[in-house]
């Protein structure tokens, strides 16, 4: 039957007594917010709260430390290289290049907590200097575990160079006895010295001791039966030890530092070729031995778990223990790698190694820029990563224009078209706001936003009939195949290219297409007093521009606009305001009009008669 997990801490909010008040809160990507409410089940209960403050509680503190980020950074290009090497990796190649990996981890994990230690140290006062030595404490637990996973799971070595591994591992992680050594061998008369007597052993002569194990074992029992060091009792103690007895090992149980390094000592010195699958016999029994029935310790747990080749209680009993999910995401994802994962699947549609960098990267996206080390977690979870990604990213804050490019960026390679779509309706809206037209428009068409086009569109036509001329000219004169988005959109780059071709005095080309505009029923209804406006100049120039065909069509247009009829199917419009300017443009136009009429029909004629 499965271990049921421990409860999780409790988290006391100061302030709050959730005895007395009803709380609510809402679960986000990250973090949650608490507060208190009115509701209370008693009558007589205070209408107004205690605590009228709402609280952000965050799932993993841990990302806001600017060491530990590091750490985040640096591990986050191991992962990356890791995923990208996969398909060639085959062979004794694979395993060398996976060993490599792990190694590269712990390296980081080593190197980030020497900077916490000097944190520690250079704290300048005596909560911080605790914060910073009790997280030096858990990422030397996990640099810890990691090797020794390293040593079981990555590289499987065998029985012989397995004990060798393990007393690196010892070594590595007490650094008692290489001070111990270190004062030993530099002073004058090292057999003279005070702590001589208390060295177990040093990895320098493992590789002898392990060659000639069966011959000093036989000599010291001889020795030890015949009573030759019974003048000397240190001797006789270090006779015993060399023979692996475990009263005498635990005698000097003050020099061990834990329970490993008692396991280690002991099959150092009665079983050095000891095999992968007795491991966890001896390490239970000398747990039991070394605690001597006091209650284990998680990270006791943990360490038996792995010589029990135990995999996934290793990864739960990491789970509960450690405070973030860094190392259990990295460790599965390098053993999922080792193929030693592949059985185990979830029961909500995932597997071991996507869960857990799922959370990770849910984690990271929390923060206000390790976000972006969250979108290649994302992308290497085949089932549901890309649903996950879309999710989180539609809540990244868009603070910064520049960040905004940014996440657009990401959702464009990864075609994410709604993501896109909606990031940019939200700079176009806010580029509106800010009263940036040429910048809403661009992101408009960006989001290819037809109705939003549309609006920003209007928006220019309403400032050219306040203001006589247009803004972001560069943008409205290259819109090329993008004014299609939109009638609107496709009237304003048409309008300004009518605008171009008047300057540049190209008069036949720009009345055909302002005629256009209005027949083609794309201009808006309460713009075409604008258009049969701009119509004006070219109906008073000397040479006849429009033909008198073009002319009756203009007349058309004016009066469809002066009688308020419906134009072609378009809904009925609002006439000209009854002014007096209004009454004197419809009357110049009427004039201008009738006089090009008469031109052309002239014109026309005599063409005809010659």
């Amino acid at each position: 039957m499965e271990e049921l997990d421990c409860e999780p801490a409790v988290t006391l909010i100061p302030g709050v007594n959730s005895k007395k008040k009803q709380m609510c809160f809402n679960w986000g990507p990250g973090e949650m917010l608490v507060c208190e409410t009115l509701f209370n089940k008693k009558e007589k209960s205070e209408v107004a709260p205690s605590c009228p403050l709402i609280y952000v509680i965050r799932k993993d503190v841990d990302i806001y430390s600017q060491i530990l980020r590091k750490l985040f950074n640096e591990s986050h290009g191991i992962f990356v290289g890791l995923q990208r090497i996969e398909e060639e990796l085959s062979g004794k190649s694979r395993k060398t290049q996976l060993v490599r990996v792990s190694k590269n981890y712990r390296s980081v994990l080593r190197a980030c907590m020497e900077e916490m230690h000097q944190a520690a140290i250079a704290a300048k006062d005596s909560a911080s200097g605790h914060q910073f030595s009790s997280q030096v404490s858990i990422l030397s637990a996990m640099e810890l575990i990691w090797n020794l996973c390293e040593i079981l799971f990555i590289e499987v070595a065998p029985a012989g160079p397995l004990l060798l591994h393990l007393l690196d591992w010892v070594r590595l992680h007490v650094c008692e006895v290489d001070s111990l050594l270190a004062d030993v061998l530099v002073s004058e008369n090292p057999s003279k010295h005070d702590s001589f007597w208390n060295l177990p052993g040093n990895t320098q002569t493992v590789t002898e001791l392990g060659l000639r194990w069966q011959h000093w074992h036989e000599e010291c029992e001889r020795y030890l039966q015949d009573g030759t060091f019974s003048a000397s009792p240190r001797l006789g103690t270090l006779c015993k030890i060399m023979l692996g007895d475990e009263e005498t090992l635990l005698e000097q149980k003050e020099l061990l530092s834990n329970w490993y390094h008692f396991l280690v000592t002991r099959l150092l010195y009665s079983h050095p070729t000891v095999k992968p699958t007795e491991l966890h016999i001896y390490a239970q029994s000398s747990l039991d031995l070394f605690l001597g029935g006091e209650n284990p310790e998680p990270l006791d747990n943990i360490l038996m778990a792995a010589f029990e080749f135990d995999i996934h209680q290793v990864i739960k009993e990491c789970s509960i223990a450690l405070s973030n999910w860094w190392f259990v995401a990295h460790l599965t994802d390098l053993l999922d790698h080792c193929k030693l994962l592949q059985s185990h699947n979830l029961y909500f549609g995932s597997n071991m190694r996507e869960f857990l960098l799922l959370e990770y990267a849910s984690g990271l996206f929390a923060h206000h820029s390790l976000w972006q080390l969250g979108v290649d977690y994302f992308d290497h979870c085949p089932e549901l990563g890309r649903v996950s990604l879309e999710l989180h990213i539609e809540r990244i804050p868009l603070d910064t224009e520049q960040k905004a490019l940014k996440v657009l960026r990401i959702c464009e390679q990864r075609q994410m078209v709604e993501q896109v779509r909606s990031i940019c309706k939200i700079l176009a809206m806010r580029a509106v706001r800010n009263n940036r037209l040429g910048s809403a428009l661009s992101w408009s068409i960006r989001a290819k936003d037809a109705a939003f086009a549309t609006l920003v569109s209007d928006r220019f036509l309403r400032d050219y009939c306040e203001r006589g001329c247009f803004s972001d000219l560069d943008l409205i004169d290259n819109l090329g195949p993008a004014m299609m988005l939109s009638d609107r959109l496709t009237f304003l780059g048409k309008y300004r290219e009518f605008h171009r071709l008047y300057g540049e005095q190209h008069f036949a080309a720009g009345a055909s297409l302002l005629l256009s505009l209005m027949t083609s029923q794309i201009a808006p209804r309460s713009f075409w007093m604008t258009l049969l406006t701009d119509a004006l100049p070219l109906l008073e120039q000397k040479q006849v521009i429009f033909s008198a065909e073009q002319t009756y069509e203009l007349m058309r247009c004016l009066e469809d606009l002066t009688t308020g009829r419906p134009a072609c199917g378009e809904p009925y419009g609002q006439g000209p305001q009854d002014d007096e300017i209004e009454t004197t443009k419809v009357e110049m136009l009427r004039l201008a009009l009738a006089r090009n009429l008469a031109r052309a029909i002239i014109k026309e004629g005599s063409l005809d008669g010659s």
